[in-house]
């Protein structure tokens, strides 16, 4: 496979790269350099969605008929790339990337005339309210209850695991409004605001000293019916469509950002006198890891290719979500491999954006233990990796 780059792909690099340059201020790169979690938080993700929306690219993978850019699937790529590798805040992708193409298929003329624009303009901050104490990969067996009064349905139970809801002004989330022969049927698809009276939002700290999660409470919460999102009992069929855009096709970038970051920590680290880099055992394990990203890459290049060919990718989304996951976790292992005894110090103050509290964890690791405890999840969320082999051995295997 030819992995060069088309000459109009080279050009459009270098003006992601120019624009990272003016745009990407010191106090954007140093709340992305700090980010030990999935998202980085506010102040800086509002600062940095500003910057790209004002650049038209806020929406890398939605049409121009909606206001997006109308990249290609390399375009979106090299832009994500890129981006990882300057250390560009992550954003909270919650209305841009899951809403927002949800809204596009199913959502009415008014909602989508409503909502959208609020989404580009980062108006709105949306959160995701699918899991439950005990409906997190089952999802189909979620039991938050909306039964309909009048124009308003009333909500009641609770959802977990609710990244940045305590940020959030609105959520998208799934409810039972009936009950079905099988545990799919019965479910809708619902937006809120997270002010209505009776939603309340707890949250649940990391072992890493984090608040990214929450869990919800809604008691008696009034919906309208208008902010239904297609028809009553379709939710199951509009969480399908939504978890293709949560799962992604593109891991290497982020990846290769976080291995250049382990081998710049092994060059500095000592170990018997020398660089950790010239240690043979973990020099080994460094090569083994850029070889699996390379093949990472070259399948994401392909996948990339069936799609920009308007070919649904298949078993691959799940491939590629099983070997992202588990390859990050791997990754954050040789990290913690690479710091020793740094890290033993739990510093979550020292990794908040204009902390002035001096780190005893070297900066070129600072986030090393962090993203080696969040990552844990990350073979969980999504879809987990038991559930992607299985459908990987139901589309491929045929069983």
């Amino acid at each position: 496979m030819d992995l060069a780059l088309s000459p109009t792909d080279e050009n459009f690099r270098a003006e992601v790269r120019r624009f990272l340059d003016e745009k990407l201020t010191s106090d954007l790169r140093e709340a992305g350099k700090r980010t030990g979690g999935v998202l980085t938080d506010p102040p800086a993700t509002a600062k940095w969605h500003k910057a790209l929306f004002e650049k038209g690219w806020i929406a890398p993978a939605w049409p121009k008929e909606y206001g997006g850019p109308g990249w290609t699937e390399m375009q979106r790529y090299i832009f994500a790339s890129e981006c990882m590798t300057a250390h560009a805040p992550i954003l909270a992708n919650f209305g841009t990337r899951m809403c927002g193409p949800v809204l596009m298929k199913f959502g009415s003329p008014e909602q989508k005339a409503f909502y959208l624009p609020r989404i580009l303009a980062g108006d709105d901050y949306w959160c995701q309210g699918y899991s439950e104490p005990g409906s997190g990969s089952d999802l189909a067996s979620l039991q938050m209850k909306a039964v309909r009064d009048g124009d308003h349905y009333v909500l009641n139970g609770t959802k977990i695991w609710t990244t940045h809801a305590h940020f959030a002004n609105r959520m998208f989330c799934l409810v039972r409004t009936a009950q079905g022969t099988k545990p799919q049927e019965g479910i809708t698809f619902l937006l809120l605001e997270t002010k209505t009276p009776g939603f309340e939002v707890r949250p649940i700290i990391t072992m890493a000293g984090d608040h990214e999660v929450n869990q919800c409470f809604f008691d008696n919460v009034r919906v309208p019916v208008a902010n239904r999102v297609g028809e009553e009992g379709q939710g199951w069929t509009i969480a399908k469509y939504l978890l293709e855009f949560e799962r992604g096709n593109a891991y290497a970038a982020a990846l290769q950002a976080k291995f250049k970051a382990v081998k710049q920590a092994a060059a500095i680290e000592r170990h018997d006198g020398a660089a950790l880099a010239a240690d043979e055992q973990f020099a080994r394990k460094l090569v083994e890891m850029d070889i699996e990203l390379q093949g990472l890459m070259m399948t994401e290049h392909r996948v990339m290719s069936q799609l920009a060919q308007g070919q649904n990718p298949g078993p691959a989304s799940s491939l590629l979500k099983a070997r992202g996951t588990e390859m990050s976790q791997r990754l954050t292992e040789l990290g913690i491999e690479a710091l020793a005894f740094y890290i033993a110090p739990f510093e979550p103050e020292a990794r908040k954006q204009g902390a002035n509290v001096k780190p005893v964890t070297p900066d070129h690791g600072l986030v090393f233990m962090p993203q080696y405890l969040n990552t844990r999840a990350a073979t969980i969320y999504g879809g987990s990796s038991e559930v992607q082999r299985n459908i990987m051995s139901k589309l491929i295997l045929g069983f």
